[in-house]
Protein backbone atom coordinates (compact mmCIF):
# COMPACT_ATOMS: atom_id res chain seq x y z
CA UNK A 1 0.00 0.00 0.00
CA UNK A 2 1.06 3.42 -0.89
CA UNK A 3 2.21 5.76 2.14
CA UNK A 4 2.32 9.83 1.93
CA UNK A 5 3.73 11.74 4.89
CA UNK A 6 3.84 15.75 4.74
CA UNK A 7 6.99 16.02 6.73
CA UNK A 8 6.92 19.96 6.63
CA UNK A 9 4.80 21.91 4.54
CA UNK A 10 5.04 25.94 4.95
CA UNK A 11 6.79 29.28 3.75
CA UNK A 12 9.52 27.93 6.46
CA UNK A 13 9.94 24.77 4.85
CA UNK A 14 8.85 22.28 2.66
CA UNK A 15 9.57 18.29 2.49
CA UNK A 16 6.87 15.11 1.39
CA UNK A 17 7.79 11.69 1.35
CA UNK A 18 5.67 9.23 -0.78
CA UNK A 19 5.89 5.52 -1.37
CA UNK A 20 5.85 2.04 0.92
CA UNK A 21 7.08 1.34 3.91
CA UNK A 22 9.61 -0.34 2.68
CA UNK A 23 11.21 2.77 -0.11
CA UNK A 24 9.87 5.75 -1.37
CA UNK A 25 10.95 9.09 -2.12
CA UNK A 26 10.95 12.98 -0.83
CA UNK A 27 10.43 15.80 -2.91
CA UNK A 28 12.24 18.94 -1.05
CA UNK A 29 14.05 19.48 1.76
CA UNK A 30 13.57 22.31 2.90
CA UNK A 31 14.41 21.66 6.61
CA UNK A 32 17.76 20.51 8.37
CA UNK A 33 18.82 16.99 7.66
CA UNK A 34 18.40 16.17 11.26
CA UNK A 35 14.53 17.77 11.50
CA UNK A 36 13.46 15.96 8.40
CA UNK A 37 15.28 12.36 9.70
CA UNK A 38 13.30 12.79 12.98
CA UNK A 39 9.97 13.69 11.01
CA UNK A 40 10.53 10.16 8.78
CA UNK A 41 10.87 8.43 12.26
CA UNK A 42 8.30 9.91 13.95
CA UNK A 43 6.05 8.81 10.87
CA UNK A 44 7.22 5.04 11.59
CA UNK A 45 9.19 5.36 8.29
CA UNK A 46 13.12 4.18 8.03
CA UNK A 47 15.71 6.73 6.34
CA UNK A 48 17.10 4.04 4.58
CA UNK A 49 13.44 3.45 2.64
CA UNK A 50 14.68 6.96 1.09
CA UNK A 51 16.16 6.23 -2.51
CA UNK A 52 16.11 9.41 -3.87
CA UNK A 53 15.19 12.96 -3.35
CA UNK A 54 13.42 15.11 -5.89
CA UNK A 55 13.83 18.75 -5.81
CA UNK A 56 11.20 21.50 -6.91
CA UNK A 57 13.45 24.31 -7.51
CA UNK A 58 16.11 25.67 -5.29
CA UNK A 59 14.78 28.61 -3.19
CA UNK A 60 15.64 27.99 0.91
CA UNK A 61 12.40 26.77 2.02
CA UNK A 62 12.98 23.72 -0.43
CA UNK A 63 16.58 22.73 -0.36
CA UNK A 64 17.73 24.05 3.30
CA UNK A 65 18.93 20.35 4.14
CA UNK A 66 19.80 18.58 0.35
CA UNK A 67 23.28 18.63 1.05
CA UNK A 68 23.69 17.14 4.36
CA UNK A 69 20.60 14.72 3.59
CA UNK A 70 21.89 13.37 0.59
CA UNK A 71 25.22 13.49 1.34
CA UNK A 72 24.39 11.14 4.51
CA UNK A 73 21.70 9.12 2.86
CA UNK A 74 24.43 8.35 -0.27
CA UNK A 75 20.89 9.25 -2.59
CA UNK A 76 20.68 10.46 -5.71
CA UNK A 77 19.09 13.93 -6.63
CA UNK A 78 16.99 14.72 -9.24
CA UNK A 79 16.12 18.52 -10.55
CA UNK A 80 15.31 20.21 -13.86
CA UNK A 81 18.51 21.65 -15.65
CA UNK A 82 18.18 25.09 -14.38
CA UNK A 83 17.31 23.93 -11.01
CA UNK A 84 20.67 22.09 -10.91
CA UNK A 85 22.47 24.47 -12.10
CA UNK A 86 21.47 26.60 -9.30
CA UNK A 87 21.98 24.36 -6.79
CA UNK A 88 25.68 24.39 -7.98
CA UNK A 89 26.37 28.15 -7.83
CA UNK A 90 25.06 27.62 -4.12
CA UNK A 91 27.64 25.23 -3.29
CA UNK A 92 24.82 22.36 -2.47
CA UNK A 93 26.21 20.31 -5.15
CA UNK A 94 29.48 18.64 -2.90
CA UNK A 95 30.09 16.01 -5.24
CA UNK A 96 29.38 13.40 -2.18
CA UNK A 97 26.18 12.60 -3.67
CA UNK A 98 25.02 11.35 -7.22
CA UNK A 99 22.68 13.92 -9.19
CA UNK A 100 20.85 13.57 -12.46
CA UNK A 101 18.85 15.89 -14.43
CA UNK A 102 15.90 15.13 -14.58
CA UNK A 103 14.13 15.73 -18.31
CA UNK A 104 10.19 15.35 -19.47
CA UNK A 105 10.43 11.92 -19.72
CA UNK A 106 10.70 11.39 -16.08
CA UNK A 107 12.64 8.47 -14.57
CA UNK A 108 11.72 5.66 -12.23
CA UNK A 109 13.16 5.45 -8.90
CA UNK A 110 12.11 3.39 -5.33
CA UNK A 111 9.91 1.37 -8.04
CA UNK A 112 7.77 4.04 -8.66
CA UNK A 113 7.80 6.49 -11.65
CA UNK A 114 8.01 10.20 -11.39
CA UNK A 115 7.42 12.61 -14.31
CA UNK A 116 7.82 16.25 -14.08
CA UNK A 117 5.89 19.35 -15.12
CA UNK A 118 6.80 23.13 -15.30
CA UNK A 119 5.76 25.40 -12.83
CA UNK A 120 5.63 29.00 -13.25
CA UNK A 121 7.74 30.88 -10.04
CA UNK A 122 10.96 33.13 -9.54
CA UNK A 123 12.95 30.41 -9.81
CA UNK A 124 15.51 28.98 -12.28
CA UNK A 125 13.19 26.41 -13.64
CA UNK A 126 10.45 25.02 -11.27
CA UNK A 127 9.25 21.63 -11.77
CA UNK A 128 6.12 19.98 -9.90
CA UNK A 129 5.73 16.15 -10.13
CA UNK A 130 3.43 13.35 -11.05
CA UNK A 131 4.11 9.98 -9.15
CA UNK A 132 2.83 6.64 -10.23
CA UNK A 133 3.59 4.09 -7.47
CA UNK A 134 4.03 0.65 -7.60
CA UNK A 135 0.37 -0.34 -6.77
CA UNK A 136 -1.17 2.12 -9.82
CA UNK A 137 -1.80 5.33 -7.18
CA UNK A 138 -1.44 8.40 -9.41
CA UNK A 139 0.09 11.62 -6.73
CA UNK A 140 1.01 14.95 -7.81
CA UNK A 141 2.96 17.79 -6.12
CA UNK A 142 2.07 21.08 -7.23
CA UNK A 143 3.24 24.17 -5.28
CA UNK A 144 5.21 27.33 -5.86
CA UNK A 145 2.04 28.26 -8.28
CA UNK A 146 2.74 31.85 -9.54
CA UNK A 147 -1.05 30.71 -11.28
CA UNK A 148 -2.66 27.67 -12.75
CA UNK A 149 -1.34 26.87 -15.42
CA UNK A 150 -2.57 24.54 -18.27
CA UNK A 151 0.65 22.27 -17.92
CA UNK A 152 -0.10 21.69 -14.69
CA UNK A 153 -3.44 21.51 -15.33
CA UNK A 154 -3.36 18.60 -17.78
CA UNK A 155 -0.51 16.85 -15.78
CA UNK A 156 -2.28 16.75 -12.47
CA UNK A 157 -5.89 16.14 -13.89
CA UNK A 158 -7.28 12.40 -12.60
CA UNK A 159 -4.38 12.23 -9.58
CA UNK A 160 -6.06 10.00 -6.87
CA UNK A 161 -4.07 12.61 -3.99
CA UNK A 162 -2.79 15.87 -4.94
CA UNK A 163 -0.47 18.42 -2.90
CA UNK A 164 -1.86 21.82 -4.33
CA UNK A 165 -0.35 25.14 -2.86
CA UNK A 166 -2.79 27.45 -1.26
CA UNK A 167 -0.31 29.96 0.10
CA UNK A 168 -2.23 33.42 1.20
CA UNK A 169 -5.23 35.08 1.68
CA UNK A 170 -5.04 38.00 -0.54
CA UNK A 171 -6.63 40.19 1.85
CA UNK A 172 -4.66 39.63 4.42
CA UNK A 173 -1.70 40.05 1.82
CA UNK A 174 -2.58 43.38 0.73
CA UNK A 175 -3.49 44.72 4.23
CA UNK A 176 -0.42 42.96 5.79
CA UNK A 177 3.37 44.07 6.93
CA UNK A 178 5.04 42.57 4.25
CA UNK A 179 6.70 45.69 1.91
CA UNK A 180 4.63 46.61 -1.37
CA UNK A 181 7.40 44.53 -3.99
CA UNK A 182 7.39 41.61 -1.95
CA UNK A 183 3.36 41.57 -1.93
CA UNK A 184 3.77 42.16 -5.82
CA UNK A 185 5.96 39.29 -5.93
CA UNK A 186 3.90 37.10 -4.36
CA UNK A 187 0.31 38.09 -6.04
CA UNK A 188 2.46 37.81 -9.71
CA UNK A 189 2.15 34.96 -12.40
CA UNK A 190 5.69 34.04 -10.74
CA UNK A 191 4.31 34.06 -6.94
CA UNK A 192 2.30 31.95 -5.23
CA UNK A 193 -1.02 30.18 -5.63
CA UNK A 194 -4.17 32.55 -3.36
CA UNK A 195 -6.45 30.31 -1.09
CA UNK A 196 -9.19 31.73 -4.47
CA UNK A 197 -6.94 30.46 -6.98
CA UNK A 198 -6.66 27.20 -5.14
CA UNK A 199 -10.09 26.74 -4.37
CA UNK A 200 -11.32 27.49 -8.41
CA UNK A 201 -8.78 24.80 -9.35
CA UNK A 202 -9.64 21.75 -6.61
CA UNK A 203 -13.34 22.24 -8.02
CA UNK A 204 -12.61 20.48 -11.48
CA UNK A 205 -9.91 18.32 -9.95
CA UNK A 206 -12.00 17.19 -7.76
CA UNK A 207 -14.78 16.72 -11.33
CA UNK A 208 -12.25 14.74 -12.91
CA UNK A 209 -12.01 12.60 -9.98
CA UNK A 210 -9.48 13.37 -7.54
CA UNK A 211 -10.50 11.66 -3.70
CA UNK A 212 -7.57 13.73 -1.51
CA UNK A 213 -6.60 17.46 -1.52
CA UNK A 214 -3.81 18.61 0.31
CA UNK A 215 -3.65 21.92 0.43
CA UNK A 216 -0.10 23.26 0.83
CA UNK A 217 2.86 25.76 1.33
CA UNK A 218 0.45 28.02 3.82
CA UNK A 219 2.39 31.34 4.75
CA UNK A 220 2.13 31.88 8.38
CA UNK A 221 2.19 35.49 8.22
CA UNK A 222 -1.15 35.67 5.30
CA UNK A 223 -3.25 33.00 5.90
CA UNK A 224 -4.41 29.94 8.47
CA UNK A 225 -5.37 26.80 8.07
CA UNK A 226 -8.57 27.40 8.51
CA UNK A 227 -9.64 30.22 6.59
CA UNK A 228 -7.48 28.41 3.22
CA UNK A 229 -9.41 25.19 4.27
CA UNK A 230 -13.23 26.91 4.28
CA UNK A 231 -11.92 29.01 1.43
CA UNK A 232 -11.99 25.71 -0.81
CA UNK A 233 -14.30 23.54 1.01
CA UNK A 234 -16.86 26.31 0.39
CA UNK A 235 -16.04 26.65 -3.80
CA UNK A 236 -16.98 22.60 -3.55
CA UNK A 237 -19.80 22.89 -1.86
CA UNK A 238 -21.15 25.37 -4.49
CA UNK A 239 -20.86 22.51 -6.93
CA UNK A 240 -22.60 20.21 -5.01
CA UNK A 241 -19.54 18.02 -3.58
CA UNK A 242 -19.31 17.04 0.12
CA UNK A 243 -16.45 16.67 2.14
CA UNK A 244 -16.35 12.87 3.13
CA UNK A 245 -18.40 11.55 0.40
CA UNK A 246 -16.90 12.97 -2.86
CA UNK A 247 -13.72 13.97 -1.38
CA UNK A 248 -11.04 14.23 1.37
CA UNK A 249 -9.51 17.97 1.89
CA UNK A 250 -6.98 19.06 4.46
CA UNK A 251 -4.37 21.28 5.17
CA UNK A 252 -0.24 19.64 5.24
CA UNK A 253 0.65 20.43 8.91
CA UNK A 254 3.08 22.84 8.88
CA UNK A 255 5.21 20.23 10.92
CA UNK A 256 3.89 16.70 10.90
CA UNK A 257 2.87 15.22 14.37
CA UNK A 258 3.62 11.77 13.29
CA UNK A 259 0.49 11.10 10.74
CA UNK A 260 0.84 8.94 7.40
CA UNK A 261 -2.00 8.33 4.68
CA UNK A 262 -2.11 4.97 3.46
CA UNK A 263 -4.04 4.65 0.50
Amino acid sequence: MARFCPLFSSSSGNSYYIGSAQEGILVDAGRSAKQITEKLDACGISREAVRGIFVTHEHTDHVQGLRVLAGRLGVPVYASAGTMQALEQMKILNGKFPTEVLGMEGTECAGMRIHPFHTSHDCAEGYGYCVETADDHKVAFATDLGYFSDEVRQNITGSELIVLESNHDIGMLQNGPYPYPLKRRILSDRGHLSNAACSEAVTGLVSSGTARIFLAHLSKENNTPDLARATSICALTQMGAEQGRDFLLEVAPRENPGKVTVF
